[in-house]
This record gives C-alpha cells, structure tokens and sequence, in this order.
C-alpha cells in the first residue's frame, strides 16, 4: 500500500521526465515552478489547474511571446508535467524569423532545432564560424522557421504529432548486455504504458541505501538537481545512446566526466513516507525511449 502511494506521489515527475524527450533536449537545472524570467529564461512545469495565458501571467511574459517560444504547443491540451520554454528577455522569435534563442544547459543544435520544428542543418547553416560541438550557455544563435528561408514570410506552424523525433532507427549493435545500474534491486516497475495510456520509464528499488552506476561507458552529460526527480545524471554513449539516472540523493559525477560501466554515479535517494529507496531508470536511442530489457543483460 505505502509503495502505491509513493508511485502515485511520483507520476508527476514521471511525466517531467518522459518530456525530457531528450534530455537533452533540456535538460536545464532548475526547470519546472512558475518562475519568473529575471534569471534569463528557463523551463517551466505545467502544473494542475494551468493555462497558458496564467502561466504567461504569472512568468510576466506576453502571452504571443510565450506561444511563439513553444510551436508545437496546443494551448487548448495542456498536460500536467509538460515543460514549457520561458525566452529570456534576450531572445527573439519576429513573425517571419529567425528566432534568436539562448543557449541553455544540456543545448545542443540538434535539441534546439527539434523544439522549434527546425531543420538541424539548417540551424547549423545559419551559425557559421559555431562550433555544434562546443556551445556555451548564454550564447545567442539563429533558429531559422521550419521550411522556406528565414527571412521569408513565416510557415503555419506543424501539427504536434509532426514534430516527434526522427526515428533513429534500430538499436545498434554496441547496445547489447549492459550492466544493470544497480547490484541488488527489485524492478518495481517495468518499462511500458500505465492505464491510461501514459508511457512509463523502468522504476528500480531497494530495501537498504544502494548506489547506482553506469550501465556502460561513456560520459556525463547532465549531473544536478531537476524538479521532482531529485538529483539526476544523464549519460551519452556510443552510437547515440544515453542513459538517464533520476531520484538520486548525492552525485558522485560532474559534467564533461568519461566514465566506465561500473563507474558510481549517484547514490540513490528515499522517498519520505516510504520504506524502500528508488532509482527512475531511462534508456533513450537518439531522445526516443528505449525498454532496457532490450539493452540489460
């Protein structure tokens, strides 16, 4: 009964996460609450009750601004854990392009482009003498509209479901027998649909402090606080595979750190109220989840 509780208390950090699609995609420290955009801009958490004139409101944000920093977002289908971006004063998005967007942490052209319905080539094309590889937050790029150029009169935006992810196609072969994270767990839910339809990452637990560890070699892409996962490291790999470890109570890695499978990552964290501790496991191929019975040995 109590460990039904903690998983009903966790599914909206669930959805938090699964809207990570990419973690990578923004994996920005401090998103999700209904800040204000002193800071520079950042993510917001769509939270009960919210809309996005209220939450436009409340970011004191002009709502056409908001709605222009979030295309592929139906304002009339708001769902709670759904991340929005909030532009910094610094960022622009003019009727007929191109936007000027502000690097965050965890940015790369790739996520930038997938947010705003844009060719990654063409982002890259518009930021000549830029690096892909070595963007520093803050930094301003271009971020043509999606189709024509981008000094062009501005496209309909694209339905929603036109934005998902590129299939990356099938697992490569280096995603095979991968450790698991943890040396003594209990999968206390497996990768899948919940009923009601919502896709749910892999939820590991133990009955005694425990730390989880890299599944496989590669290096730290995020490692810090997210709201409602806790503490939480994200992993790249070869062949455009990540890894993400959440509900975590003390890092023992930093961005930009290579790792080895076995290496400690996190130790994991207990929920108050509850008995066990807890590890939200996810795999993702190119942002899009990937069931780690696939991968795990």
């Amino acid at each position: 009964m109590v460990e039904r509780i903690v998983a009903g208390k966790r599914r909206g950090a669930l959805l938090l996460l699964l809207g990570l699609t990419l973690l990578l995609a923004g994996c920005a420290s401090g998103g999700g609450g209904h800040a204000s955009i002193a800071d520079g801009g950042g993510w917001v958490t769509v939270q009960r009750g919210d809309t996005l004139g209220r939450i436009a409101s409340q970011a004191g944000i002009p709502l056409l601004r908001l709605q222009r920093f979030n295309p592929g977002v139906d304002s009339r289908r708001l769902a709670v854990g759904q991340r929005l971006l909030l532009p910094s004063r610094q960022e622009r998005a003019p009727g007929g392009g191109p936007y000027r967007y502000q690097v965050r942490r965890g940015d790369s052209l790739y996520s930038i482009a997938r947010h705003f319905g844009a060719n990654p080539q063409r982002v890259q094309a518009a930021n000549t003498g830029i690096d892909p590889s070595q963007l520093a937050v803050g930094q301003l790029i271009q971020v043509p509209l999606a189709g024509g150029s981008s000094g062009g009169r501005a496209s309909s935006p694209a339905p929603a479901a036109s934005r998902s992810l590129p299939d990356p196609g099938p697992l490569p072969s280096s995603a095979s027998r991968w450790r698991w994270p943890l040396d003594d767990y209990t999968v206390e839910r497996r990768f899948g649909r919940d009923a009601h339809g919502t896709l749910q990452p892999m939820m590991l637990s133990t009955s005694s402090p425990a730390t989880a560890r890299a599944t496989t070699s590669g290096k730290v892409r995020f490692a810090s606080g997210m709201r409602q996962l806790g503490q939480v490291v994200i992993l790249h790999h070869a062949d455009n595979m990540q890894s993400v470890y959440a509900f975590c109570d003390k890092l023992m890695v930093s961005e930009g750190q290579s790792v080895s499978a076995g290496t400690p990552l996190c130790e994991i964290g207990k929920e108050s109220g509850s008995s066990r501790y807890h590890l939200l496991f996810d795999l993702r191929h190119g942002g899009k989840p990937v069931d780690p019975a696939r991968v795990l040995r």
